[in-house]
C-alpha cells in the first residue's frame, strides 16, 4: 500500500511536467517564428503597470475576504489577518510548488479540522469556476469570439464529475471521508452563497482590468470585452494540471486568446506573467517566513 501511495503523487507530477513541457515546446516553436517583442518602458507604460499591480492587490484582498467569510460560515472563526496572509501563502505555494500545493499549505497552516478547511478551499474553486464560466459565456455569446479549449475542459470536467459521483455512490468509505469537505460547498446554495458568487464575479472583473492595463502598458488595446475574454479563457485553462506557476498551460491560453483577437502576444505574455506571479509570490513568501516558519 505504501508503494502505491508513493507512486500516485509521482505519476501526478510526471503528468503535470509532461503537459507543461509539451505546451512549452509548442510555444517556443511558435515564438521563434514571431517578431521580437517590444516592451516600452516610458512613463505612460510604467503608470499602466503600476495601476495593474494596484488593482491586482485589491483583487487579492477580495480573495482573502471571501475566504474569511467562507471560513466563518463553516464555523472556523479566524482573523482577517490570518485569512488574508494565508491567501498570499497559498498563491506563493501554487506558483512555486507542484499540484497546487499552496492550497494544501493553507489547509495545514490554518489549523482546525482539516477536511472542513479543505472544504473551504474547494468552495473557493467552485465559486471561481462558476464566475469564470459565467463571464466567459457572456463574452462569447455577446461577441461571437472563439471558445478556445473550453469544450475540452467541459468534457474533462463532466468525465471527472461522473467518475467522482460513481465513487461516491459505490464506496461508503469515500463518503465518510469527503462528506465534511463537501458540506461546506453545499452551504453555497443559499443567499450567502449568492453573495459570495457576486463577490467572485467582481474580483474576476477586477482581474480583467489588470489584463487590460497590462495591454495598455505594451501598446495593445484589448477593450473591456477583450480583457474579459483573455482573462476568463486563461484562468479556465489553468484548471488543466501543469507544473508550478501553470507553466505552459497559462502561456498557451494567453497566446491563443490574443491570436483570436489578432493581437501581438509575446511581449504581453512576459509582462503579464511578471504582474500576476512575481509580486504575489514574493509577498506570500514574506508572510510565510515571518509568521509560520517559527512554528517549526
Amino acid at each position: 500500500m505504501a508503494i502505491v501511495d508513493e507512486a500516485r503523487p509521482r505519476r501526478l507530477g510526471l503528468l503535470q511536467a509532461g503537459i507543461s513541457l509539451a505546451t512549452l515546446a509548442a510555444i517556443v516553436w511558435w515564438a521563434r517564428r514571431q517578431h521580437r517583442p517590444h516592451i516600452p518602458l516610458d512613463a505612460e507604460a510604467l503608470g499602466s503597470l503600476g495601476a495593474a499591480l494596484g488593482i491586482y492587490a485589491v483583487a487579492t484582498v477580495l480573495r482573502g475576504e471571501r475566504w474569511f467569510r467562507i471560513l466563518a460560515d463553516a464555523g472556523l472563526h479566524r482573523s482577517r489577518r490570518t485569512s488574508y496572509g494565508l491567501t498570499l501563502v497559498g498563491y506563493m505555494g501554487n506558483n512555486t510548488l507542484p499540484a497546487r500545493a499552496g492550497d494544501l499549505m493553507r489547509v495545514v497552516l490554518l489549523g482546525g479540522p482539516r477536511r472542513v478547511v479543505l472544504g473551504t478551499v474547494v468552495a473557493e474553486r467552485v465559486l471561481d469556476a462558476l464566475a469564470l464560466a459565467a463571464i466567459f459565456a457572456v463574452v462569447v455569446l455577446e461577441r461571437g469570439l472563439s471558445v478556445g479549449p473550453l469544450p475540452y475542459l467541459v468534457a474533462a470536467g463532466a468525465i471527472a464529475a461522473a467518475a467522482g459521483a460513481a465513487v461516491w455512490w459505490f464506496v461508503p468509505r469515500v463518503r465518510g471521508f469527503v462528506g465534511p469537505a463537501l458540506a461546506v460547498t453545499r452551504r453555497l446554495w443559499s443567499v450567502h452563497g449568492v453573495a459570495l458568487l457576486a463577490m467572485s464575479i467582481g474580483l474576476w472583473v477586477l482581474e480583467a482590468v489588470v489584463y487590460g492595463a497590462v495591454g495598455a502598458a505594451v501598446g495593445i488595446h484589448l477593450g473591456v470585452v477583450g480583457a474579459l475574454y483573455v482573462m476568463a479563457l486563461t484562468n479556465l485553462s489553468a484548471l488543466v494540471p501543469a507544473a508550478p506557476g501553470y507553466v505552459g498551460t497559462f502561456d498557451a491560453a494567453v497566446l491563443l486568446a490574443l491570436h483570436s483577437l489578432h493581437q501581438p502576444a509575446i511581449g504581453y505574455l512576459l509582462v503579464l506573467r511578471f504582474v500576476l506571479f512575481v509580486p504575489i509570490t514574493v509577498a506570500g513568501l514574506a508572510v510565510f517566513l515571518t509568521r509560520y516558519t517559527r512554528r517549526g
